[in-house]
């Protein structure tokens, strides 16, 4: 359900930039938006490739990288989204508030990769052994 929103938004907040936010903002915020929205469409497609994967392997780590991937999406490309905006909607001051959540954000988008790499060791293969309801 968070994969399938968070791709909503992108698309949402990707046609917002190119449709007005390209007719507001200098082209390097436009550029800075674009990184937030192509990050968060990435990991967005991580988030469901994990939720399918969860399906294969112990619900710990892929929990963990599903989590991971959100909070990291929302201060990686929300900071991003705020940063490129900041300027034109009176949030100067907070330039120094929100440049450190950036990289936060990344590590924890990052640490999420590295649960999902982690939840692969744990991949059991479908069982061939037991037949399904229809079969029997």
């Amino acid at each position: 359900m968070l994969a399938a929103l968070s791709g909503m938004f992108a698309v949402i907040l990707g046609a917002f930039g190119a449709h007005i936010l390209k007719k507001i903002l200098a082209e390097h915020e436009v550029l800075i938006f674009e990184t937030g929205v192509r990050y968060q469409f990435y990991h967005t497609l991580a988030l469901a490739i994990t939720a399918l994967l969860s399906r294969y392997v112990g619900h710990r780590w892929t929990g963990i990288a599903g989590w991971l991937f959100v909070i990291g999406m929302a201060m990686f490309s929300g900071s991003v989204y705020l940063l490129a905006l900041v300027d034109h909607i009176g949030l100067t001051a907070s330039k120094s508030v929100l440049g450190p959540i950036t990289p936060l954000g990344g590590v924890l988008l990052i640490g999420g990769w590295l649960a999902l790499f982690r939840a692969a060791f744990d991949y059991k293969k479908p069982s061939h052994h037991h037949r399904s309801s229809s079969e029997k």
